[in-house]
């Protein structure tokens, strides 16, 4: 019996499903039962465990009652081995009356709660194996137990280890490392969050102060720019603890298989307690620029996890409630503050709706705005963030009903109402097309078609539509009119029209922009001083005219290698070496970049050597 029990706990090591075979004749032990019972339990923590996860199903607030004691409220947890934990009334616990508490060695406690089987109904036992046993249980009670654990030790999420990102040691000694990390597949026209983490590694007394410049080709800044300043200032931290600084950038529109981001020579600078240490430069980090959307690359990157690192991250059991922090007086602990903050939520189908609504009611904030970006065009909010503060395009669409009325004849003409387009003033490109129900056989119901051009050519509905159409926009309103002229008569009362509006933003001819002497590129920083096989990113200004794509050629054979973005690697040989960089489009618009490439002194290689070999150890 103690095994059989012992099965029904380890619900995580249920894999492969067993369960009894009838034939005529089989005995039934009470093993076979008990079988019965776990196949159809560890088939249901599974599925509970691979596609609902653990944590909060719904209530289970904690609330502070006195200095003493709490009150836990009701409600539903799911554990990471995918049983239910179900609290099915609000409890009242004395802090000092709960399992753990006088094991605490801190101020900072956290409250959890566990499943626990319980054996209740006892009955006499006719068969008893042990003699000393009169009594068996007759039933088992799914509960569950409190605990208090100490919030320092608490096991942290289990996280798989996946190739979502990429990054590296940028500063490391005795006392701190400094470490980049940002996704190494960023979807094209998207922002992405670069992260720089401050780690203490010893308990010595010192401040941390770091600073370096990313040179990033496919990403740009806030600002429009392709350099990135990071880093800690003043930072002093105790053994353990971390601070994490967060920049955003855009990246570009069109999709780079191979890019990367540089440690700009030259700009990385640590200082610890005051004395300057060697830091990381000229590293650089790959990235791959996807013409795919952030859910799809979140969906592949975790549903690709085999099952293996999934089931292995399972076995703790605890459901975090709250963090408690007490104060201890000279008799017992007191409750000063309770933090729900680090309880975990399992979204369900069945509060999504609600969710949403409630999530609706606030402004939708975006990177570097701090305030409400409007919705634009009719478009929801869920709609213009999704874009991630891309330009919406300029294309709108609706549908318009024109009244024929029961006596239309050859030759009459119709208007519709005069509709908002929803793209501003100027101008707009407006074009219509008939659309209509059509009883299809592959589908259970009418599908809605829409006939670009004559529709007389289809036929649709079995009936002939002769109709000539035509579209008088008010370019200084923002709005149409839709026309129809009859070309014969139509047993129809009302025609419904698609309509397809597109703004026209006119810009200079090619030829006039390629005579604008007032347009040019210059380099950032033309003259670079670099040492041997260090990499430059060399970021180009634009001056009165728009961004737009660059070429990078060198001038002399064996003088480097230059990446299509624009990345220069230095040759093994001293020397200056040149670099022309050209409007792609437009080779007239062209300028230099000058590299002075020298050999470095060998303890500040050997000391650089040292870092990079730390960051690629991380990756």
């Amino acid at each position: 019996m103690e095994k059989e029990r012992d099965c029904q706990v380890k619900s995580n090591e249920s894999l492969p499903f067993s369960r009894n075979r009838y034939y005529k004749g089989k005995m039934l032990t009470s093993a076979d039962f008990a079988a019965e019972q776990l196949y159809m339990n560890h088939k249901r923590q599974f599925v509970n465990r691979m596609i609902t996860g653990s944590g909060i199903v719904c209530g289970l607030n904690v609330i502070s009652l006195d200095d003493l004691s709490f009150m836990v409220e009701s409600g539903v947890a799911i554990d990471d081995m995918g049983r239910e934990i179900v609290v099915e009334s609000s409890v009242v616990k004395k802090l000092s009356a709960i399992a753990g508490f006088e094991n605490l060695e801190t101020g900072q406690a956290s409250l959890c709660i566990r499943y626990q089987e319980n054996e209740i109904q006892p009955v006499y036992a006719i068969s008893r194996q042990d003699s000393d046993r009169e009594f068996e249980y007759n039933r088992i009670e799914d509960g569950y137990e409190l605990f208090l654990a100490d919030a320092s030790g608490m096991r942290e999420e289990f996280e798989v280890e996946t190739e979502f990102y990429t990054g590296g040691i940028l500063f490391e000694n005795q006392d701190y490392r400094v470490q980049l990390r940002l996704p190494i597949n960023i979807c094209a026209g998207h922002y992405v969050k670069i992260e720089v983490e401050a780690v203490k590694v010893s308990g010595a007394k010192a401040a941390l102060s770091y600073a370096a410049i990313l040179q990033t080709p496919a990403l740009v800044t806030p600002e429009g720019g392709q350099e990135l300043s990071v880093g800690v200032e003043e930072a002093e931290m105790e053994k353990g603890c971390r601070t994490v600084k967060e920049y955003w950038m855009l990246a570009q529109k069109e999709p780079c298989e191979d890019t990367c981001i540089v440690v700009k020579a030259g700009s990385a600078r640590a200082l610890v307690g005051g004395a300057e240490c060697p830091a990381a430069a000229g590293v650089s980090y790959k990235l791959h620029i996807l013409g795919v959307t952030p859910e799809f690359l979140a969906a592949r990157e975790i549903n690709r996890v085999n099952l293996e690192l999934l089931s292995s991250g399972a076995g703790a059991g605890a459901i975090r409630l709250a963090d408690i922090t007490l104060v201890r007086t000279e008799s017992a602990y007191l409750i000063e503050n309770v933090d729900e903050s680090v309880r975990k939520y399992i979204p369900t189908i069945a509060s999504e709706w609600k969710r949403l609504a409630y999530a609706g009611c606030f402004f939708r904030q975006y990177p570097f705005l701090g305030s409400r970006k409007e919705e634009r065009d009719g478009g929801t909010a869920d709609q213009a963030e999704s874009g991630l503060l891309q330009e919406m395009p300029g294309i709108a669409t609706g549908i318009v009903e024109i009244p024929i009325g029961d006596r239309a004849k050859k030759g009459d003409i119709c208007y519709s109402d005069e509709i908002m387009h929803g793209l501003g003033t100027g101008n707009v490109y407006v074009a219509v097309s008939y659309e209509y129900l059509e009883e299809n056989e592959l589908m259970p119901q009418t599908a809605r078609t829409t006939i670009y051009g004559d529709p007389n050519l289809f036929e649709p509905a079995g009936q002939k539509i002769a109709v000539e159409s035509a579209v008088k926009v008010y370019n200084d309103k923002g709005s149409f009119v839709v026309g129809l002229k009859l070309k014969a008569a139509i047993d129809m009362i009302v025609l419904t029209y698609r309509w397809i509006a597109i703004r026209c933003d006119y810009e200079k001819s090619r030829e006039e922009m390629e005579t604008d002497s007032s347009q040019s590129i210059s380099v950032v920083t033309p003259t670079v001083i670099l040492g041997t096989r260090e990499r430059y990113f060399f970021q180009v200004e634009y001056h009165n005219m728009k961004p737009c794509s660059v070429t990078y050629a060198l001038t002399d054979y064996d003088s480097g290698e230059i990446s299509t973005d624009g990345i220069y690697t230095a040759p093994s040989r001293e020397g200056v070496y040149e670099i022309r960089i050209y409007c792609t489009d437009r080779p007239g618009i062209h300028t230099y970049a000058y590299a002075i490439v020298k050999r470095k002194a060998v303890e500040e290689t050997q000391a650089e050597d040292f870092v990079t070999d730390k960051g690629k150890a991380l990756l």
